[in-house]
């Protein structure tokens, strides 16, 4: 799937949006990609995850045991690329500020384990929730994206591979541009201000 399908596919399905945001991490965004919108859909969201899954088995040789996504952007991503390789998917949540697996979810020892985001911005989240397999006993083999906005910049510890990569610019608050400080702001995102997101 090429980059202008993956992104006809934002656009009709309203999650591709322009203006001025403030993303979960602080800071100011032209851009917004709002992948629960794109993932309502159960046969887009089966299309984008089995191209995105194309590209994990290509690049990620070997067998993937487990996929294991941050809750709660990824949930659905991670589900839906667990069904699309084969395997069990399962989701970290943060406990006291930290990442962790709850309800009974375990990770076997040795076990390889993709990481599966929806968006990566700065690769916070991500490298947390990596930390969190390890912690748990899990090989993390790599970690996988729809959507990486840093442009391949966020740098999560192991190789990402995502459907679509953009350089969507980011701003602190207190050095936006003109143009962008002209537009009243909205928070779109699913989490409070002061976690960062991707």
């Amino acid at each position: 799937m090429g980059r202008q399908e993956v992104l006809t596919h934002f656009r009709q399905a309203g999650a591709l949006l322009e203006g001025h945001f403030i993303l979960s991490s602080g800071l100011h965004s032209p851009v917004y990609l709002q992948c629960a919108r794109v993932l309502m859909d159960p046969r887009r969201a089966a299309e984008l995850c089995r191209a995105l899954a194309l590209k994990v088995t290509a690049e990620f040789r070997g067998a993937i045991d487990l996929v294991i996504s941050p809750a709660m952007g990824g949930v659905v991503v991670g589900y839906e690329m667990a069904r699309q390789l084969g395997t069990e998917s399962i989701f970290a949540e943060r406990l006291d500020g930290q990442f962790a697996l709850r309800r009974g979810f375990e990770i076997s020892p040795e076990a390889r384990v993709l990481m599966v985001e929806d968006v990566v911005t700065t690769g916070l989240s991500s490298r947390e929730c990596i930390a969190c397999i390890r912690d748990c006993g899990g090989l993390v083999v790599g970690a996988a994206s729809l959507v990486d906005r840093s442009g391949g910049k966020a740098n999560l510890g192991v190789r990402l591979v995502s459907l679509l990569t953009i350089e969507a610019p980011t701003y602190p608050a207190d050095d936006l541009p003109a143009e962008l400080a002209a537009i009243p702001a909205v928070k779109p995102g699913s989490r409070y201000l002061g976690q960062d997101k991707g």
